[in-house]
């Protein structure tokens, strides 16, 4: 059974930083943007929340596949 490598402390509070940062941006634009297309198309308060809804869940998606990236190329393992 192989043992597991140590923590690198500083790539783990590096990626830590990186998904809040990124995460806040790029959920909150995503948000922002299904809101600005409901008032812009007119769609009553329920459409417009779906619409928030589905643009949120494309931003934690998109969130996640950078944050996939961003582990690849800053491994948190030593």
């Amino acid at each position: 059974m192989s043992e597991k490598k140590p923590i690198n402390w500083t790539n783990a509070r590096t990626l830590i930083a990186l998904a809040i940062l990124v995460g806040t941006e790029l959920v909150g634009a995503s948000w922002a943007a299904g809101w600005a297309l409901g008032g812009l198309f007119q769609l009553g308060p329920g459409y417009a929340r779906a619409f928030e809804l589905i643009f949120v869940v494309i931003g934690f998606v998109g969130l996640y596949y950078f944050m996939r990236t961003a582990v690849a190329h800053e491994p948190v393992r030593r």
